[in-house]
């Protein structure tokens, strides 16, 4: 029981970070219609910015980079990434997404993959702020909050089940972002007008909703999320690296399409399932022969299963185009 209750715990710290960027994902799909593969590379910048305002402080405290992080240090790290990544968000969708706005999807599918190699290799080059490594191809080390590497074990009488706080704290905010992002969906005039333009570009327009503008606001929206991702996958994993943002982006996207995707609780749904799912994967064993490196694999074999019996996902709906 002990065994499964912490396979349980690591499943929904997986999920919370799948189910963070799959929202991104679904956010810009249901107003665009358009996957945008960049949405990982996000995620990776968000990261390293963070990082570095962590190694920066410790630095300029006169502590060793790698020490950990107070609560304030991670705060600013977070805003920081947070400003970095909606900027870069709004610069991807101006820059390149809006003039492609009217042509092939096609055309705005091979931007959105060269737009995620441009970033992969851009953070592979060695970056330095007054000497403080910003981006470089061997990565950096990412500094934990203090108190939250040291695990707590409850039921020690019992079962004896160790959780780090870590863990808590990322299941805790990714709640709290999903709550903060429905509210601001289905309450504020910013998530009205993201609901109008998904169903129609032209009677959102003639009712006066600003098109671009609402369109820019949900790549903002989305890659703030993206880089709260970042974040705690930086502080989870201790280390960020150039491609970090590959493998659990095209997860995320997974995840996105399981719970359907353009619907935002089908979103976070996916991302929890497919966290589940893996690591349910990865504790098995046949035999002598353990399943935790085909834990990638399973992800996209799910991806191939969903889109032959359900293309729509769990929540989605089969809407009929006229011809």
């Amino acid at each position: 029981m002990a065994y499964y209750l912490q396979q349980t715990i690591n499943a929904l710290t997986t999920g919370s970070l799948y189910a963070l960027l799959a929202l991104g994902y679904t956010m810009v799909f249901g107003v665009l219609r358009l996957i945008n593969f960049a949405h990982g590379e996000v995620c990776m910048v968000g990261a390293f910015v963070a990082a570095f305002v962590a190694r920066a402080w410790n630095q300029a405290a006169g502590l060793a980079p790698t020490a950990e992080q107070t609560w304030v240090q991670a705060i600013c790290g977070f805003l920081v990434a947070a400003l970095a990544c909606g900027l870069l968000g709004f610069t991807i969708e101006r820059m390149a997404y809006r003039p492609l706005r009217k042509a092939s999807k096609l055309s705005a599918l091979i931007t959105a993959i060269s737009i995620s190699l441009i970033l992969q290799n851009l953070a592979q080059i060695q970056w330095r702020i007054n000497g403080i490594q910003l981006f470089g191809p061997n990565g950096l080390a990412f500094p934990r909050i203090i108190g939250t590497s040291t695990p707590i074990v409850w039921l020690r009488d019992t079962c004896g089940i160790s959780v780090v706080p870590l863990e808590l704290l990322i299941l805790g905010l990714t709640a709290g972002t999903l709550l903060l992002l429905w509210y601001i969906v289905r309450y504020t005039h910013m998530g009205q007008a993201m609901r109008a333009v998904s169903i129609s570009y032209d009677a959102a327009a003639l009712m006066g909703i600003p098109i671009n503008r609402t369109i820019s606001s949900t790549f903002i929206l989305g890659s703030i999320l993206a880089a709260l991702g970042g974040c705690l996958y930086g502080m989870n994993n201790t280390k960020v690296e150039p491609l970090m943002g590959l493998i659990p982006g095209l997860k995320a996207f997974v995840a996105a399409v399981l719970g359907g995707i353009g619907n935002i609780p089908g979103a976070a749904l996916g991302g929890f399932m497919l966290g589940i799912i893996e690591t349910a994967v990865a504790a098995q064993q046949i035999g002598d022969v353990s399943l935790s490196p085909y834990r990638d694999a399973v992800a996209f074999v799910l991806l191939i299963v969903v889109l032959l019996i359900r293309p729509e996902g769990i929540f989605g709906r089969a809407l009929p185009e006229k011809v």
